[in-house]
């Protein structure tokens, strides 16, 4: 589906035969045209439950209509669960009632969810289950008074008496929604400030997810066991309306993202006859490390119709897809994925050759122009080069809500996308992702912004000064790591922080490494030097190597005992 150049490119820039992608309809019309092509075919399996396209249109109708019976088309309308059939019966019927969803990540904290509310101005919020230990419905009572525009708290678990009771006084039409207008707002962790909040229309994720689902091996009518989450644009765009333009089956493990064991996740795709498995590359490893016979090596013998293997959200590891091709015996494809982006940039695909498909981030998709600039002029680089990657399509986020002045730092007047992706483009167009251009973590697909860490750290009264980085992992991608200089002596200072942080954070914005020093790196304006802190703390980490004289005195504190409710501390 990629339109090669006529010819090896000199210069890092893909130019498509169209910029707009071909298939960019509402989010109903994904769910209507699929269900004219296969009303009869499974849908959507979780568990036990499975619903044909035409029970899923039936069920996102009549929750569309129970929604209008309290919002208006354009009302804002958020969700907070684990993954769920509610939540995609919930994500097509706010796309046929014409409101705008805002995801929330499962695990989202109190001041999390309340901003995302509050600058969202969302009228009403679905929550789903509570996790063991807490509480939503007590959180957002908790911040009630900050958020004037809600107005409804909705259990998840009473969707369908929802559908049943609301549909009577809901208007008996549902609006014409245009393409073009917003589907939904979701939150990425910013530069600066608060987390940034991407406008994406109906077109953009349709059009995006569509084609993504095919670069990336998707073929009609396949069965897709998809262990991403929902609240990611990987999970609600790619994967939910991808799959529904493939007129496929979306196999959803119950509960949390990431939450099902190795065995059970492959056990699913052997029950379904799944034809492609979808994971994040802390899952791939997962599915790896499990040594049982019923895990390793179960490709070809176990379920012969496994044709592909998708790596969704980090940046995938070569020696880590190398490891899974030869366990499973089918290919492992991924690309770069960027909400502001619409989901996926770039992807390869099952047909590449290994050589072209390991290491490599694939091409951009059709429809997308891309290019790689240099950091200081701006100007396109010789293919093989590493600078900023900058994108160009109908994928491409409206701007970022209620803050003009980001939107026009990242987006130009011709239309391009500054990533904040280092990389670079070959001869063949195919890419390699080198990293962040700025201090953004990327952890297991998840954005971390390390000043909402540090500001959390900061109150600690033992903490004076604390600087957030991220260092590179072979299953994350990134990990969180926290450099501290304390005021007061702390007993098991990182044992101790990262307990106080666990009350505080959600758990991928909880930092995994610790160093302390007595005095931290600054430029001559005063700001911490956080590159040089990166490198200095896996300098310090590594075995047997004395910090230079020059340097901080850093202390590398023991491993701690393993804690059932927080992640490892890993030295």
């Amino acid at each position: 589906m990629i339109n090669a150049p006529s010819g090896p490119l000199a210069l890092s820039h893909w130019q498509p035969d169209q910029l707009t992608p071909a298939h960019g309809g509402s989010i109903g019309d994904v769910l209507r045209a699929a269900v004219s092509r296969a009303p009869e075919r499974a849908a959507l399996i979780s568990g036990d439950r499975w619903w044909t396209y035409r029970d899923l249109l039936t069920q996102a109708t009549d929750g569309a209509h129970a929604l209008l019976a309290s919002f208006v088309p354009g009302d804002v309308v958020a969700v907070w669960a684990d993954n769920g059939p509610q939540w995609v019966v919930l994500e097509f019927a706010a796309g046929l009632a014409g409101l705008i969803l805002v995801p929330v990540h499962p695990s989202a904290g109190a001041e999390e969810v309340a901003y995302a509310l509050a600058h969202s101005g969302a009228r009403g919020i679905f929550i789903g289950t509570d996790p063991a230990g807490s509480s939503r419905a007590g959180v957002l009572r908790s911040v009630a008074g900050r958020l004037p525009s809600l107005r409804f708290v909705i259990s998840l678990g009473e969707w369908d008496a929802l559908c049943a009771v609301g549909s009577v006084d809901a208007p008996s039409t549902l609006p014409e929604v245009d393409p073009a207008s917003l589907a939904q707002v979701l939150y990425t962790a910013g530069t600066t400030g608060r987390p940034k909040a991407a406008l994406l229309t109906h077109r953009s994720l349709t059009g995006n997810a569509g084609i993504a689902a095919r670069t990336l091996g998707g073929r009609d009518g396949d069965t897709v066991v998809n262990s991403l989450p929902l609240s990611h644009v990987t999970g609600c765009g790619l994967m939910t309306l991808g799959i529904a333009q493939l007129a496929g089956t979306h196999v959803l493990p119950p509960g949390p993202a990431g939450g099902t064991s190795a065995a059970s996740l492959l056990a699913l795709a052997g029950r379904h006859r799944g034809e492609l498995l979808c994971v994040d590359p802390p899952t791939l490893g997962s599915l790896l490390a499990d040594s049982s016979p019923r895990t390793r090596g179960l490709g070809p013998r176990g379920f012969r119709s496994l044709r592909a293997i998708i790596s969704g959200g980090a940046p995938l590891p070569p020696d880590l897809a190398h490891e899974a091709e030869t366990a499973f015996g089918v290919p492992v494809v991924t690309g770069l994925f960027q909400t502001e982006s619409g989901c996926v940039v770039t992807a390869t695909s099952p047909e590449d050759p290994p050589a072209s498909r390991l290491g490599s981030a694939g091409r951009p998709l059709p429809g997308t122009e891309m290019k790689i600039t240099s950091l200081r002029t701006g100007d396109v680089l010789p293919c093989g080069e590493i600078g900023e990657i900058r994108v160009r399509g109908g994928q491409v986020m409206n701007g970022y809500l209620n803050d003009p002045g980001l939107t026009a730092q990242v987006l130009d007047g011709a239309g391009w996308l500054r990533t904040g992706d280092l990389g670079s483009m070959d001869s063949r167009g195919y890419c390699r992702v080198a990293g962040r251009v700025r201090e953004l973590i990327v952890r297991g697909g998840q954005a971390v912004y390390p000043r909402e860490v540090e500001v959390v750290l900061s109150g600690h009264p033992a903490v004076a000064e604390v600087a957030v980085v991220g260092v590179p992992d072979r299953y994350w991608g990134e990990t969180v790591a926290a450099i501290v200089r304390l005021g007061d002596s702390l007993e098991e200072p990182a044992l101790a922080l990262t307990e106080y942080c666990g009350t505080r954070l959600a758990s991928h914005l909880i930092p995994v490494r610790w160093l302390f020093a007595d005095r931290l790196p600054r430029t001559a304006h005063g700001e911490i030097r956080k590159i040089a802190l990166s490198t200095r703390f896996t300098d310090a980490a590594g075995p047997g190597r004395p910090p230079e004289p020059e340097a901080a005195p850093l202390q590398i504190p023991r491993q701690e005992p393993r804690s059932r409710t927080l992640e490892d501390i890993d030295f």
